[in-house]
């Protein structure tokens, strides 16, 4: 008899435990996950020449992409989110009250501008953060230079402002996609 009740009482835990579950996989479809995302492209287009260099981050790669900048210079840089051969930018600007883009420029003296078009700015009238304007003051600006891309999901708010040496902070949240990428002068 004992065992009976024992056995209610661990179905009922397990029911209990069971509802009050969430995951992310609980969440909209439009929602972005960490293992949707497979690379991270900068496409940096030199504001002068005109000519764009694409830099890929492949995610869990051992190798991280060195972006060649010019001091004195200033960039157009527009990051794209694949997941396979698969275009994941339209989902993240479709839910851009969920995403916001942290730069956070290590050993590398670079100011940044968040030139966003209007459909990828927040509801908050802060811009995700797609689509930024570089200016070089001095790329190597100590050992190992280095950019290192956030992309934030659900944060309970954001800024624009720098902070360190990171452009942009966030509250709450968590991340659904980082890369690394080595800063070199050109």
């Amino acid at each position: 008899m004992k065992s009976l009740i024992k056995l209610k009482y661990f179905v009922f835990l397990l029911i209990v435990l069971f509802s009050v579950s969430c995951s992310r996989a609980d969440e909209d479809e439009d929602v972005l996950s960490q293992e949707d995302i497979s690379n991270i492209i900068l496409n940096v287009q030199d504001d002068i020449t005109g000519i764009t260099t694409t830099y890929n981050y492949t995610v869990n790669s051992t190798t991280n992409p060195d972006i060649k900048l010019t001091d004195g210079k200033t960039y157009t840089v527009n990051a794209v989110f694949l997941n396979g051969n698969e275009d994941e930018t339209q989902s993240i600007i479709e839910a851009k009250d969920e995403h916001f883009l942290l730069f956070s420029f290590q050993n590398a003296d670079i100011d940044l501008k968040r030139i966003d078009a209007e459909s990828a700015v927040r509801s908050d009238g802060k811009r995700i953060g797609l689509t930024t304007k570089w200016t070089v003051i001095k790329a190597e600006n100590g050992k190992n230079p280095q950019l290192v891309l956030t992309l934030i999901h659900d944060a309970s708010s954001v800024n624009e402002e720098k902070s360190g040496s990171v452009f942009g902070t966030v509250q709450g949240g968590e991340t659904d996609a980082m890369a690394t990428y080595e800063i070199s002068n050109l």
